[in-house]
């Protein structure tokens, strides 16, 4: 069983400790090809194609002249499960995992990425800003990211899917999208998050993000292969809503 998560906007790569492994990116000339293309848009063009501030818009240009391959982790060079710093990473919470569960993590976590398409938990990256629904046209049959990682995604990840093994999904719909599902072989599971507010039952995203970050927590945590098991996630207060759930989403609720 294989669990994806979206990536984060926000990073932060301090404190993370010294002695953790670290393992090399798989799509690294497909990263390079961006950063080429990126490192020719001006600062107010990064601004008006990431809908970002001028401030960040000048940091990420900053990023995308530096940008190089990682081989070795640095100040500005760190593990991607700890680099990234958003509501799902919080609740999975990487910095409380033991070597042992990193090692699970390595196995079956995979975090979707604009820039670096898809990574395991221990892939050195180098911070960028580069979301899946940026509008940037890659080549004359890559009018997005979509077009340029969709089937690269969905190949990488049948390559390390026996038969039969279920591809569970707490991405974002943005991220999902990026994996062309004509291509992937395994079966799909998507859990969604709902809460109880003003008489109904409804994704509050914030929450959502979050419980979905603890949700591949759980998985680590158990070392899961059954995805029945994860009916008993708990995290949270949440619990497994049989009526509300169909074959391929299955329905959290507190």
């Amino acid at each position: 069983m294989k669990v994806i998560l979206s990536p984060a906007k926000s990073m932060d790569l301090n404190g993370i400790p010294s002695d953790i492994p670290y393992s090399l990116i798989q799509f690294g000339k497909e990263s390079e090809v961006l950063v080429k293309k990126l490192k020719k848009k001006k600062v107010k063009d990064l601004e008006a194609l990431m809908h970002i501030s001028r401030d960040l818009a000048e940091l990420n240009a900053d990023r995308f002249r530096n940008w190089h391959q990682p081989t070795e982790p640095t100040d500005e060079v760190k593990q991607a499960v700890f680099a990234f710093n958003g509501e799902a990473f919080k609740g999975f919470d990487a910095r409380s995992l033991s070597h042992e569960q990193l090692n699970v993590a390595q196995d079956k976590v995979r975090i979707l990425s604009g820039m670096y398409g898809v990574l395991k938990p221990l892939d050195l990256i180098y911070p960028y800003r580069l979301e899946m629904g940026t509008p940037l046209e890659i080549s004359s049959k890559h009018k997005n990211l979509y077009q340029f990682w969709g089937k690269k995604i969905a190949h990488a990840l049948n390559d390390e899917m026996t038969e039969g093994e279920v591809l569970i999904n707490v991405a974002s719909i943005e991220y999902f999208k990026a994996i062309d599902k004509k291509e992937l072989r395994s079966k799909v599971i998507t859990p969604v998050f709902k809460d109880f507010k003003n008489g109904e039952f409804k994704v509050i995203m914030m929450f959502a993000k979050h419980a979905r970050g603890a949700m591949a927590r759980f998985i680590v945590d158990n070392n899961l292969n059954d995805p029945e098991q994860i009916k008993l996630f708990n995290s949270g207060g949440y619990s497994y809503d049989v009526n509300q759930s169909a074959e391929d989403e299955w329905v959290f609720v507190r």
